[in-house]
C-alpha cells in the first residue's frame, strides 16, 4: 500500500456538533482483517439519528461514522488470501461472532453480538477503513463505486424485507408504505420479483410520482380519504398479500396491517421509539394475519443484490441523488435531514 501514513476522516464527537475532518494514523490490519481505501461511501438515515437526534449510541467517541462503504482493497492482514491489493469490494458493516445460536442458523443480521462498522466501530467516511475479512464483498467490474456502495444498506435492506422475511411470491400484491429510499429501492425490487400489483403508499405527490417511475402500478396518498380503504379498492376489497412499512412510526405501521388481506402478512422494517399498536384480537386473530420484524440485511443479500446490477436487471443509476467530497459531509449530512431535493441516497465519493 501506499507509504502515507495518516488520513482524513469524519469523526462524531457530539451530537449537534459537525463531524470534524481530522487527520488520524491509517490503522493496521490484524492478521484476518483488510485496509480497503474508500471510494464511496452512502449517507443513511442512521447517520442523521446519531449526528443529530442522539438517538442511536455509538461504540465510543469519538468515532469515525459511515457503514455503506466501498473502496478497494489497500492491505490484507497476514492470514488473508483470498483478498489481493485492488480487489473492488464493498463492506457489509454488520460484524457477526459467526458462533451464536441465529448466526448457526444463517440469520447473521440479528447476531447476538452484532457490531456495526460505522456505528459501534470505527466507518467508511474516511480515506481507509479497517474490515474483517469476512465483511467484504466483490464489486463486479461493471458497477460503479457509489453504486456499489448504496447495496450495502440503502437496497440490501428493503430486499431483506421483501424477500427473506416477507417471502414475497410471484404474483403477489404489495403495499410499499413509505416512499423514501428504501421504498423507492423496495418498488423496484417488488417488480423484479414478479409482483402483479405494487401499490406506493406516500404523502407527497412528487415522491409519489418518482414511485410510479420506479416501478409501482397503483398509488394512494394518505392525506387523501381512508388510505386503507383505498388500497382494498385497488385489490378488488381484498387487501395486500404482503406489506412492507419502512417509516417506523404507529400510524403508518397500523396502517400497513389494515391494508392486508386475510392471510396477509406485514413486515415493518422501519425504526421508531413509539409502540407497536394495531387491530384488536377479535380481527387480528380472526384474520390470520402476520406482523413480523426485519432488520438490517446479510452478505449474501448483498452479493445477490451486486450481481442483479451488474447483469443489468436492476437499474441503481437514479439512485445517487448527489455526491459530495469528504471535506462537505457535513453539508450531505444536513441535506438528508432536511430532505432537500428529496434524496434517494447522498454519497460521500473519493479519488
Amino acid at each position: 500500500m501506499s507509504k502515507k501514513k495518516m488520513m482524513k476522516a469524519a469523526r462524531f464527537y457530539k451530537v449537534n456538533e459537525p463531524l470534524k475532518i481530522e487527520e488520524i494514523p491509517i490503522p493496521s490490519p490484524g492478521p484476518d482483517e483488510v485496509l480497503v481505501k474508500m471510494k464511496a461511501t452512502g449517507i443513511c438515515g442512521s447517520d442523521v439519528h446519531i449526528a443529530f437526534e442522539g438517538v442511536t449510541p455509538t461504540g465510543f467517541l469519538p468515532i469515525t461514522l459511515g457503514h455503506e462503504p466501498s473502496g478497494v482493497v489497500a492491505e490484507p492482514g497476514v492470514n488473508v488470501t483470498e483478498w489481493k491489493e485492488g480487489d473492488r469490494v464493498v463492506v457489509s458493516s454488520i460484524v457477526t461472532c459467526g458462533k451464536c445460536y441465529n448466526c448457526l442458523r444463517g440469520r447473521e443480521s440479528i447476531c447476538i453480538r452484532k457490531k456495526l462498522l460505522g456505528i459501534h466501530l470505527n466507518g467508511g467516511l474516511a480515506e481507509y477503513m479497517l474490515a474483517p475479512r469476512e465483511n467484504l464483498i466483490a464489486i463486479p467490474g461493471n458497477v460503479p463505486f457509489d453504486q456499489a456502495s448504496t447495496c450495502t444498506d440503502a437496497v440490501a435492506t428493503p430486499f431483506h424485507a421483501l424477500i427473506t422475511v416477507g417471502k414475497m411470491k410471484l404474483g403477489d400484491t404489495v403495499a410499499v408504505i413509505g416512499l423514501g429510499g428504501l421504498g423507492l429501492h423496495a418498488i423496484q425490487l417488488a417488480k423484479l420479483g414478479g409482483a402483479s400489483k405494487i401499490i406506493a403508499v406516500g404523502r407527497t405527490p412528487s415522491v409519489i410520482e418518482r414511485a410510479m417511475k420506479a416501478g409501482a402500478n397503483l398509488s394512494v396518498n394518505i392525506s387523501e380519504g381512508n388510505p386503507a380503504q383505498k388500497v382494498k379498492e385497488l385489490t378488488d376489497g381484498y387487501g395486500v398479500d404482503l406489506a412492507v412499512e419502512l417509516v417506523g412510526t404507529q400510524d403508518m405501521i397500523a396502517l400497513g396491517a389494515d391494508c392486508l388481506r386475510q392471510g396477509g402478512r406485514l413486515v415493518v422494517a422501519g425504526l421508531g421509539p413509539a409502540n407497536i399498536k394495531v387491530m384488536p384480537p377479535t380481527i387480528f386473530v380472526r384474520q390470520e394475519l402476520d406482523i413480523v420484524g426485519s432488520y438490517g440485511w446479510d452478505r449474501r443479500e448483498v452479493a445477490t443484490l451486486l450481481q442483479l446490477v451488474a447483469t443489468g436487471q436492476l437499474d441503481l443509476s437514479g439512485s445517487v441523488s448527489q455526491r459530495f467530497a469528504l471535506e462537505d459531509v457535513n453539508t450531505a449530512l444536513e441535506n438528508l435531514r432536511d430532505r432537500v431535493g428529496r434524496p434517494v441516497r447522498l454519497v460521500i465519493v473519493q479519488d
